[in-house]
């Protein structure tokens, strides 16, 4: 009996991913495909389905994929796909904790805000974790750059990270609106939008984009291919109709800008 595998289209939509994400684990050696067809197509099969699957649990835990390849490399010598996945479990239950609390703290004040009850800080943000990228951006940018936002993080204070996390959520908002209004990436409503982008990115201590003489037209042109890469940041601009084509919206507007600006 001939073994099933998948095209990388079917991979894509049975994933929620892209298959130019796909095509990208492939080129780096994260995700060979199984099989090459003669069209050129990529096929995947079963263990390349198992494999992926912890890809995406990997992701979804805020691992870069350098680290990813080193936990699937060390996996592949020592352990069975059964005690690794064990271990990713336990692993995701634990996130599930996070995000019950994360849940269980917004429900609380949601409900105080209705009945006028004075808000607890310390219920407003249990759960909220902004270390669990630390590995993430230590490997991208440096030890010093997670650093830096840490005690930036660290120093505010609990009025200062609200104002913060809402300029965040509104800039977020307004790209989804953008994107779904048909509007063109170089049009004014979107450069208006990447120059509030970029001036939210050189604000925050330890990317490159606030560092002096750091290459921020560089790093704003790779951040806007990697809201489309990785569903973690695109999942921040999709639209309803679902797909990337709020984060491609993002990436192509930030281009134009960067290209003209910086």
């Amino acid at each position: 009996m001939a073994r099933r595998d998948w095209s990388i289209q079917e991979i894509a939509r049975l994933a929620g991913t892209t298959s130019r994400t796909l095509r990208h684990y492939g080129d780096i050696g994260l995700l060979p495909p199984s099989r090459i067809a003669g069209n050129g197509y990529r096929h995947y099969d079963e263990a390349a389905l198992m494999r992926l699957q912890r890809i995406l649990l990997l992701r979804e835990l805020g691992l870069g994929l350098p680290q990813i390849a080193e936990v699937l490399r060390a996996g592949a010598q020592g352990s069975t796909e059964e005690a690794a996945l064990e271990t990713h479990l336990a692993v995701l239950r634990e996130e599930q904790d996070r995000l019950a609390r994360q849940i269980a703290s917004v429900e609380k004040t949601i409900t105080a805000l209705r009945g006028g009850e004075q808000l607890m800080a310390e219920d407003m943000f249990d759960g909220f974790d902004h270390t669990r990228y630390k590995d993430e951006v230590e490997q991208r940018w440096g030890s010093q750059a997670y650093a830096d936002g840490d005690r930036w993080w660290r120093g505010m204070t609990e009025a200062e990270r609200a104002d913060w996390q809402q300029r965040v959520s509104d800039l977020g908002r307004d790209w989804i609106a953008a994107a779904e209004s048909g509007s063109d990436p170089a049009s004014a409503e979107a450069q208006q939008l990447a120059r509030r982008h970029v001036d939210w990115l050189t604000g925050v201590p330890g990317t490159p984009a606030s560092a002096p003489g750091g290459d921020v037209k560089a790093y704003v042109i790779g951040l806007g291919e990697m809201y489309v890469a990785d569903p973690r940041f695109g999942a921040n601009y999709a639209t309803s109709s679902g797909g990337t084509h709020g984060a491609e919206f993002v990436r192509d507007a930030l281009r134009v800008y960067a290209e003209a600006n910086l």
